[in-house]
């Protein structure tokens, strides 16, 4: 707390909004834009490891966050301030931070990728700010920001490798997958089994139990991709420029249309089950890796004579 205090008495309005803006860096949307701009405009390969880095991360984040329930530092410390703007985003427990998380995995695995010095440099620019801002807005704690990274990095540089490898051939990818659905169906049975006290927080509870179905949706859904791509459309992500920018803006459209709107309709046919949660997830990845892809072909020709 001590470097929090620190941090708290040099906030100004300016660098308040500064770290306001830098911290949502490490949101959940710039995580899905900056897969779905590896696997669908750069290489399928880069795209499957950026988003297991992302997938991984968040169900280790939310196994440590239920584990250890150790609350946000103004809980702690009932005299310590955050910047208020933070207060709406800053939900769930508080060890370890997911917004360092993300951001760490996404531009760590961004910066292993890219072999621009230049990439490379605002990549760790942003691994260092995005922790610092949560810490700045008075949300997390070293110790929180600390661990993140540090699994963050782990995941980026295991997972490289293994990644590579998997996807050279069809049936290591599938034992790859399979040890992902694995441990989501682990982190979804934890959730349900494991003894949590009488004073868990039935808020953060819930949060961890929704995240669940949601990450155990979207690795069944990338697998199922992964299966139908690898059989019948195995697409290909080059094209000019312009009709990149263009596949990826009409693909987020009814990406998103998925993602919000059918969010109720869902609950209503599961009769509020969070499975719904888990089904919306599988239908943005099955979308985003078997739907859209078959357009791919026409952007391709794009520019050609």
């Amino acid at each position: 707390m001590e470097i929090l205090r620190f941090l708290e008495d040099l906030r100004t309005p300016v660098l308040d909004e500064f770290f306001a803006l830098v911290t949502r860096l490490g949101e959940e949307t710039l995580f899905i834009l900056a897969g779905l701009v590896f696997f669908w405009c750069v290489s399928k390969k880069q795209g499957y490891y950026l988003l297991s880095v992302g997938f991984l991360g968040t169900v280790l984040n939310q196994f440590l966050k239920l584990l250890f329930r150790i609350p946000r530092p103004w809980l702690r410390d009932k005299s310590f301030t955050i910047v208020e703007s933070a207060r709406a985003e800053a939900t769930g427990y508080s060890f370890p931070s997911g917004h360092t998380q993300s951001a760490v995995g996404v531009f760590g695995s961004i910066a292993r990728l890219n072999h621009r010095w230049w990439v490379r440099l605002l990549c760790i620019i942003a691994c260092v700010l995005v922790p610092l801002s949560r810490m700045w807005l008075g949300v997390h704690t070293p110790a929180d920001v600390g661990v993140s990274i540090v699994v963050a990095l782990v995941l980026v540089f295991l997972l490289y490798p293994l990644v590579n490898k998997a996807f050279d051939r069809p049936g290591t990818a599938r034992l790859f997958f399979g040890s992902m659905l694995l441990l989501s169906a682990a982190y979804l049975a934890f959730v349900y089994l494991y003894p949590f006290p009488a004073d868990t927080d039935p808020e953060n509870l819930t949060h961890g139990i929704k995240n669940a179905y949601k990450i155990l949706g979207c690795v069944l859904g990338l697998w199922v991709a992964y299966e139908v791509d690898a059989r019948y459309i195995r697409f290909d992500t080059r094209a000019v420029w312009w009709a990149q920018l263009l596949k990826l803006v009409l693909g987020l459209v009814p990406l998103l249309l998925i993602k919000s709107g059918l969010k109720e309709p869902l609950y209503a046919l599961f009769a509020g089950s969070y499975l719904a949660d888990g089904v919306r997830y599988a239908l943005i990845t099955l979308f985003a890796g078997c739907v859209w892809p078959l357009t791919f072909r026409f952007f391709s020709r794009c520019g050609k004579k």
